[in-house]
């Protein structure tokens, strides 16, 4: 059963959450700021956090940063009193997977744990399949029915990359960063184009698009 680490430091807040949580099938454990969070974390398996911005102590940004660095591939949800766009931009710079703002539905809440935790599981294959698409991670060659391509390697990494949590948006420093690496030379245009060589290279395929989220990055949405 997944465990959810949630750190908040309302009390309410956290009853809400974890109430909504445990009646999902859910194991929560709970933390009142991110120092405690991080101390929960490295004591107990976590399986997804969930973390409020504004918290004594350390903060949500902090403790995002944080997590993100002890754990690559470890989900996390991001919950603010405000929704102004230069905080999810913050949030998905520094890692965040998702964002909700306050107040929120507490059945919303859930279902963006389920989606984020089905994203996960997706990541951390060697291979990834919707539709007719498949990539392979061992080959680097995606095939869609009886039609194969060989891509060229950062192509590749980026399409897997954007494929491998459907619906998560990824910055262009993101990006960069992660596949061209932290010392890349280059500007964040070459992101652009290599997302618009993806999409006129998949352009017939009626699987997936990559969409641009205006301000924050991209994303890839599957048509189911």
């Amino acid at each position: 059963m997944p465990t959810i680490l949630v750190a908040d430091d309302d009390a309410n807040i956290r009853e809400l959450v974890c109430l909504f949580l445990r009646n999902d099938g859910f194991e929560t454990v709970e933390a009142t700021n991110g120092k405690e969070a991080l101390a929960v974390y490295a004591k107990a398996p976590v399986d997804l956090v969930i973390l409020d911005i504004m918290m004594p102590v350390m903060d949500g940004w902090t403790l995002c940063k944080e997590l993100r660095r002890a754990s690559p591939d470890l989900p996390l949800l991001m919950l603010t009193a405000r929704g102004e766009t230069w905080e999810k931009v913050k949030g998905f710079q520094l890692g965040t997977d998702d964002y909700l703002t306050k107040p929120f539905d507490p059945l919303e809440l859930t279902v963006r744990v389920r989606a984020l935790l089905k994203r996960y599981r997706i990541g951390s294959t060697q291979s990834i399949k919707f539709g007719n698409i498949v990539l392979d991670r061992q080959t680097y060659k995606v095939t869609d029915g009886t039609k194969s391509y060989t891509l060229p390697l950062k192509e590749f990494e980026l399409l897997y990359k954007l494929a491998a949590t459907p619906g998560q948006i990824f910055t262009r420093e993101q990006l960069i960063d992660q596949i061209w690496g932290i010392d890349y030379a280059g500007d964040e245009r070459t992101v652009d184009v290599h997302i618009k060589r993806l999409r006129e290279r998949f352009a017939s395929t009626p699987d997936f698009h990559i969409e641009t989220v205006r301000g924050l990055g991209y994303r890839i949405e599957v048509n189911e």
